[in-house]
């Protein structure tokens, strides 16, 4: 699958995970840095999209340590919280 097309689906995925909370965090997390995104953290991130959304956003929140195979460079950046859109 081309990269515009894995994006793509990631999009949909990240933004439709049942709660506004975890569209606005795992989307928005995707929106801001996925366009840059080499094929390893691509596979990193559909990873992260098959663990459960209440694991993620306390990963991303640090209400939990995120397990190994999430720990590193990206999440880091996901717990920055930096990228999400806070509607007034």
């Amino acid at each position: 699958m081309d990269h515009a097309t894995r994006l793509k689906r990631l999009h949909f995925r990240a933004w439709h995970r049942g709660t506004r909370e975890a569209d606005m965090m795992i989307g928005g997390f995707l929106d801001t840095h996925g366009a840059s995104w080499d094929e390893t953290e691509m596979a990193w991130f559909e990873m992260l999209l098959d663990h459960d959304d209440v694991d993620i956003m306390a990963w991303a929140i640090g209400t939990q340590v995120p397990p190994e195979a999430v720990a590193g460079p990206q999440m880091a950046a996901m717990q920055r919280l930096d990228y999400i859109d806070i509607p007034k």
